[in-house]
């Protein structure tokens, strides 16, 4: 498995044009709370941009609020006027790319509480997914690759394994960010990557022996030199 980086400025600009397209449409078919939306096809037909585009976005909103997707019944207008509507849009549209920093500070408060999380709560499938994700970053290192997405998938594995969907779909938001800018500042390299099979081994053990409070602290000690490189740069 391997995770795309969708960061770049043409993708975001993208999206941002089929955001405001949908409120176009939103707007002038005069659509209330609880109205469907037309489908993924027929967006992707009207706007002239593929559906996976049309269906990134209408993931964006969801995320937001804004939207609300049924199983088998389509995706509707969320339970919010007009006028908050279009401020929540505007709000969108004017995220920018977060700072390395920022995205540091943001990934190691949500891993701690997610690694809690998931020593309380995972199941047997949760350690076969995590562990995986473990072996592939190891034999990565250990081959002299860069092991990059496979350490975030594992992370990733976690967030899954801590059952709170709102979590992991932070993670899911933020981790092509993560990439980019590992990759940027050549955050792992061959030194730590190795030391970080050990960490993720003491991280893997302590979430199967369910015991919340030495995953968290093996966590922090797996992060703390991304903490202190984040502050010397």
């Amino acid at each position: 498995m391997k995770l795309e980086i969708l960061t770049k400025s043409e993708h975001r600009t993208t999206q941002n044009e089929i955001i405001s397209k949908i409120r176009e449409l939103m707007i002038f078919k005069n659509l209330e709370p609880g109205d469907k939306l037309p489908s993924e096809r027929m967006l992707s037909e009207k706007f002239g941009i593929s559906r996976s585009n049309v269906r990134e976005a209408i993931q964006k909103l969801e995320f937001y609020g804004i939207l609300i997707s049924k199983p088998q019944s389509g995706t509707f207008m969320a339970d919010i006027g007009q006028v908050a509507m279009n401020g929540m849009i505007e709000d969108i549209l004017g995220l920018g790319d977060p700072d390395f920093k920022s995205l540091v500070e943001m990934r190691i408060l949500l891993e701690l509480k997610t690694v809690r999380l998931a020593a309380q709560r995972r199941t047997e499938e949760d350690l076969i997914k995590i562990e995986e994700a473990l072996e592939a970053y190891s034999q990565k290192v250990i081959n002299g690759e860069d092991a990059v997405q496979e350490d975030l998938l594992f992370h990733l594995a976690i967030a899954k394994a801590s059952g709170n969907s709102t979590m992991n779909t932070f993670m899911l938001i933020i981790t092509p960010e993560i990439i980019t800018n590992f990759e940027q500042h050549h955050v792992c390299d061959k030194d730590q990557s190795f030391k970080g099979i050990q960490e993720h081994k003491d991280i893997f053990e302590a979430i199967k022996e369910q015991d919340t409070q030495k995953a968290k602290q093996m966590m922090k000690i797996h992060f703390n030199a991304l903490y202190q490189y984040c502050y010397n740069i």
